[in-house]
């Protein structure tokens, strides 16, 4: 076992002890607050640095898999069985743990300058640092059970996060509607939960060969059927993947996603970087053996990754289409994200762990930066999130311009110097080689295709031509200083600067000239070769990208950077030409409002059914047998009170009445008594004579 291992739960628990401390603490307590929130989240993003550090020398050595190392202990017993929890430490948990605290630890010094004026400053640290230790402790879980409470605590954060300007109708909206939408997905993973449990008889991943994930439960699951036909072992995968479709918004449980652009922005930069959207791809990474598992140990897909391949392809190209019509700057983005998730959903179903994890990681960071951009600019704006009410940002705020285009190249796939490319590619190459369809491939190119054209589309909207904001007018030397966009504050630009460095240099640690990031994800001893991009392997999808990425450029830049934008009012460039279909795209193909009509129309209908019944046929029962047991009880009393209880009175009324007459003799005279008995003797005498006569 490592040094670490034993104290791995300290990284988590650093950021919650801050997140109590910091929810007793007053409101006027902004500077503790936010030193306790950084502090804690930068001594985990150490141990966390330590953590990577020690695993670093099994993921090269070459010895067929990555090194899993645990701890342990008995959380309570039920009679002879032990309930146990721990957590694991391996590659696939020391990558997130540093991606999680590093990005976090950006986004916490983010928001002391953009929460610097909102008057429940240290309520929203508590509930960061809450958020951000709920996610690390799903990172460590060695336990489904672990990972599944770590997993509602991030659903609880996020809820309260999304929700946190609770006086906005639409934040509080949203926050039911995140939570609930995820619930759906979690009944599921809940299902999985025990299923799993009831299979195996435990929940650790990884127990000295005696884990749910290891080689003896694997081919006891994968060897046994439901009713259906269907293996068990694909069952639970499937119902577990349910649970990774709530949490990383993929369809149809997409719709909440976008709608949590109503909490602050750096709540969006967590939520869609670092920790809740990514909860659902870490989940099918780390199940990956059991949805990999198949009865006859053959290499191909089987029906749990068949299924997240397909679910990823089409999220991703559906949510791009979306975000091509968007105009809040921030809405954009989360569809962006949605599409992003599923290329790294479709990674995992084709390429399996490393390709998947690879562009969750490089995504991570310019996801982050392109959120934190976006803060900066509404910062910079004055509050305004309309895309049609910018323009022309690139004069005043450089800095912001420079960084966001950084994570736009990024996550639109520039070849060769951007992360996003190194990552995305990696996928698309993995799904040409996919034998079972060559649809998620084609999928994947268009996905990849509407990226780059949509992140044109917001960068010559919100940065080209001239600024369109200040009450509809052009910024001009008049406008008043109140209206005039700014650069943000060095708090908040240095994140970003940090987040561009990434967005670079992060891809170039898998690239196929030197792939160490999978190699360290898989335990294989990777090797340098220069001469890789030039394979015939390699060459033709890297030209296939980079022909894609162009022409996405190249049509943004047609239609939206040809012709500057003049007027917030002006329709958009696609929506002169095709306004019905741009209607549809702007509409978010009418999902909504189709879940309204259908969904929440039938459980509202099923509840009002409900309702109508408890109260007119239940509570008519109800009501009937009470009204019985009321009408017995008066009956009752009746009979108590005039039949038994006046009879008895009468009774003892008449007894003391005796007693009282009787009384009458027991007068305590001796005279009285000597009358009494001397009348008794004469009458005694006198019938003695008469008996005699």
């Amino acid at each position: 076992m490592n040094a670490i291992t034993p104290y791995l739960w300290l990284i988590p628990a650093l950021p919650l002890a801050a997140a109590g401390v910091i929810a007793l603490l007053r409101q006027r307590r902004k500077t503790l607050a936010a030193g306790l929130a950084v502090g804690s989240i930068g001594l985990s993003l150490i141990l966390s640095f330590i953590a990577f550090w020690t695993t670093l020398g099994g993921a090269s050595q070459g010895h067929g898999g990555p090194a899993h190392d645990t701890s342990r202990f008995v959380w309570f017993a039920l009679g002879p069985t032990n309930l146990e929890l721990g957590w694991v430490l391996d590659p696939l948990a020391a990558s997130m743990l540093v991606m999680v605290t590093l990005v976090g630890l950006l986004i916490f010094v983010y928001s002391v300058g953009y929460m610097a004026h909102d008057e429940n400053f240290t309520r929203f640290f508590s509930f960061l640092a809450l958020f951000a230790a709920a996610m690390l402790g799903l990172v460590i879980a060695n336990n489904l059970l672990l990972l599944f409470i770590c997993w509602e605590l991030v659903g609880l954060t996020s809820y309260l996060l999304i929700g946190f300007w609770f006086h906005k109708p639409s934040a509080a909206a949203a926050a039911k509607k995140a939570f609930l939408t995820t619930r759906v997905g979690d009944i599921g993973f809940l299902l999985a939960i025990v299923w799993l449990y009831a299979q195996t008889g435990t929940l650790q991943f990884y127990d000295d060969g005696a884990g749910c994930l290891e080689h003896s439960a694997l081919t006891r699951l994968v060897t046994q059927t439901t009713t259906g036909g269907l293996g068990v072992a694909t069952a639970i995968s499937l119902l577990l993947f349910c649970g990774a479709i709530g949490k990383s918004g993929q369809l149809p449980l997409h719709v909440w996603l976008p709608d949590a652009m109503e909490g602050p922005t750096p709540v969006s930069a967590l939520i869609h970087a670092a920790t809740m959207v990514a909860a659902g791809v870490f989940l099918v990474a780390r199940v990956y053996p059991l949805m990999a598992v198949h009865p006859d140990g053959a290499a191909e897909a089987t029906t749990a990754l068949q299924a997240v391949t397909w679910v990823g392809a089409l999220t991703a190209v559906f949510a791009a289409s979306i975000a091509v019509a968007q105009t809040d700057i921030k809405r954009i983005l989360a569809y962006s994200t949605v599409s992003q998730l599923g290329f790294m959903m479709m990674g995992l179903g084709v390429g399996g762990v490393a390709v998947g994890m690879f562009h969750l990681i490089t995504h991570a960071f310019f996801k982050a930066l392109l959120f934190l951009g976006a803060g900066s600019v509404i910062h910079g704006v004055h509050e305004e999130q309309d895309i049609r009410r910018m323009g022309g940002l690139r004069r005043w705020m450089p800095v912001t311009f420079a960084t966001y285009g950084v994570g736009m190249m990024a996550l639109a796939g520039v070849p060769l110097f951007f992360s996003g490319f190194w990552s995305k590619d990696a996928i698309l190459h993995a799904a040409h080689g996919w034998t079972v369809s060559a649809a998620p491939f084609y999928l994947g190119l268009c996905g990849a295709l509407l990226t780059a054209f949509y992140m044109t589309r917001q960068v010559c909207y919100v940065f080209g031509g001239a600024y369109r904001g200040g009450a509809g007018r052009a910024a001009t030397a008049h406008a008043s200083r109140r209206d005039t966009p700014h650069e943000s504050p060095a708090v908040m630009t240095a994140p970003l600067i940090v987040l561009a460095v990434f967005a670079v240099v992060l891809g170039f640690v898998g690239t196929p000239v030197w792939p160490w990031f999978q190699g360290y994800l898989t335990g294989e001893s990777v090797e340098f070769h220069a001469s890789a991009l030039l394979s015939r392997e390699h060459w033709p999808m890297i030209a296939l990208s980079a022909l894609i990425v162009l022409t996405g450029f190249g049509l943004g830049w047609y239609w939206y950077g040809r012709q500057p934008i003049t007027s917030p009012e002006a329709p958009d460039a696609i929506e002169r030409y095709q306004p019905t279909f741009f209607a549809v795209l702007r509409g978010k193909y009418y999902v909504d409002e189709f879940y309204a009509r259908t969904v929440v129309r039938w459980h509202a209908a099923w509840a009002w059914t409900c309702d109508t019944f408890d109260r007119w046929v239940w509570g008519g029962v109800v009501y009937a047998i009470s009204a019985v047991v009321v009408g017995c009880a008066w009956l009752t009393r009746a009979l108590d009170d005039y039949g038994i209880n006046l009879g008895f009175d009468r009774a003892c009324r008449q007894i003391a009445r005796g007693g009282q007459a009787g009384s009458r003799f027991q007068s305590g005279q001796v005279h009285d008594y000597l009358r009494a008995l001397g009348m008794a003797l004469v009458v005694l005498l006198l019938l003695f004579i008469w008996g005699d006569s």
